[in-house]
């Protein structure tokens, strides 16, 4: 009984600093800009901690432990890994997305290919945070009811009160800051938990000799296709996704964003294994004896860890991770609150139906329609558990698939056109939606694990080919102008 009490007081301590941070953070902001992209005075630190707690949610904590347990073993690290090869990847162009100097990728559309461009973005890019806000609810209330044994419609409106209230008040600011708090608490605590669950195991070579063969093998569950499928994902969505762009906008500089994301990178190389690693340390306390299936009978072997920590850890640091867990799907969903609000103020409310507007209008508007998404993923995640967790890969491949290489190329290409752009969001769109729900991912008879390749490829000859046919009319990379808040 002591153990939940403390637990559960840790935890609502940390909701409760959530929301002083936002009240904080909205004391910072003084227009739309500010709201948005922070002022755009994020340095390397910040921007670090910031995007990696964006990406390390929890299909990349609870979901890499339920793999390391599983028959993937050291495998189970590529799942974050990988995140980390994209940002590498990333830093070499971040200093472009920070030189454009936009609030949203429809606004980097809209300015550099036409209304239309930026209002079909717009479109493509809105309705899935909305699907992934509210995965990302549901993966949080199911933490928390599962964590302090409440019921799971009270968890799904705590959280999605405590998310909706911090970033609505301080926007990207807030957002940062309850990021960098979240990565720490995040990383820390998994750390920590791994000695714990190492001595309830009797040491490491008590687990090497209840683990099968193979299960340290880096290629076990990941072949090099797989690899490979991983980064090109998360490359192209990294890229282009709102939640993860907007830190490379709110840069101070073109030099931050670059060492923002090799930051993120290194400190998801060091994370990757750490949640591998507490997977495979159950998978052998389960071949000891020391747990069984029952265990995980009723919150299913995805909520393995916060069965790890109740047995093996101290209150103290039992309240610490679980907080820390919290922590990884909560970082997700604020963003993705924020890109549903930034992307609807400032791609279809100003650029659309009312371009007048004001700076404060603009700022109202996000906050508005921030509300709503969070209101309105709340209900979803109420009343579905199931298929809306199967749309978040589905929402990340629908938005990257068609918007990639205009948005990417479009930075050095001069000969990139408005008709190569519609054509690329098209077919990228069309290829996702007709393999994810149509052919079952069958494509001229050949079976593809991950739309996002054929659908970049649609993209990319579409892209190609209608911007030879139909050049622009002036040859350049540069964006129309904005007036800036």
């Amino acid at each position: 009984m002591g153990t939940n009490i403390i637990v559960t007081a840790i935890v609502i301590v940390y909701l409760l600093f959530m929301l002083w941070i936002g009240w904080y953070s909205s004391t910072k902001i003084t227009n739309n800009t500010d709201f948005m992209v922070a002022g755009r005075r994020l340095g390397p630190l910040l921007m670090a901690g910031t995007l990696a707690a964006t990406e390390i949610g929890g299909g990349s904590s609870l979901g890499v432990v339920q793999n390391g347990m599983s028959g993937f073993g050291l495998s189970a690290s590529w799942y974050i890994t990988t995140m980390g090869i994209a940002f590498i990847i990333l830093s070499f162009i971040a200093p472009k997305f920070r030189a454009a100097t936009v609030k949203t990728v429809p606004e980097y559309f809209r300015r550099r290919y036409g209304k239309e461009c930026g209002l079909i973005t717009a479109v493509i890019m809105l309705l899935p945070l909305v699907g992934l806000t509210a995965g990302q609810f549901i993966a949080s209330a199911v933490i928390l009811s599962t964590m302090l044994n409440i019921d799971y419609q009270v968890a799904v409106i705590i959280v999605a009160v405590v998310v909706t209230v911090y970033s609505i008040m301080g926007g990207l600011w807030s957002v940062t800051l309850t990021d960098f708090v979240q990565v720490f608490l995040i990383v820390i605590g998994m750390i920590i938990a791994v000695p714990f669950a190492m001595n309830y195991a009797g040491g490491w070579s008590s687990i090497s000799a209840n683990i099968p063969e193979g299960t340290m093998n880096l290629f076990e569950g990941y072949d090099l296709f797989g690899i490979i499928s991983l980064v090109i994902m998360y490359t192209a969505t990294f890229s282009v996704g709102q939640e993860a762009v907007s830190r490379f906008y709110a840069a101070k500089d073109e030099k931050a964003a670059k060492g923002g994301a090799w930051l993120a990178a290194l400190v998801n190389f060091i994370y990757a294994f750490i949640p591998t690693i507490l997977g495979i340390i159950t998978l052998a306390l389960i071949n000891m004896g020391k747990f069984s299936s029952d265990q995980f009978a009723s919150v299913g072997a995805r909520y393995a860890l916060p069965v790890l920590a109740i047995n093996t850890m101290p209150a103290l640091i039992c309240g610490l991770l679980f907080a820390g867990i919290i922590s990884a799907t909560m970082s997700s969903s604020d963003s993705d609150l924020l890109g549903a609000g930034s992307i609807f103020a400032n791609d279809i409310y100003k650029a659309v139906l009312k371009p007048d507007a004001s700076s404060d209008s603009v700022m109202k508007v996000t906050k508005i329609v921030m509300c709503l998404v969070g209101v309105c993923s709340m209900f979803i995640a109420l009343f579905n558990t199931q298929s809306i967790v199967s749309i978040l890969m589905f929402c990340f491949t629908l938005r990257a698939a068609g918007s990639f290489f205009p948005y990417v190329m479009g930075h050095y290409w001069k000969k990139a056109s408005t008709a190569g752009t519609i054509a690329s969001l098209l077919a990228g769109t069309i290829v996702v939606v007709y393999l994810e729900h149509i052919s079952k991912g069958v494509l001229f008879g050949i079976k593809f694990s991950q739309p996002i390749i054929p659908g970049l490829v649609a993209a990319f000859i579409g892209f190609v080919v209608f911007s030879k046919l139909m050049p622009p009319k002036v040859e350049t990379t540069e964006l129309a102008p904005e007036e800036e808040d």
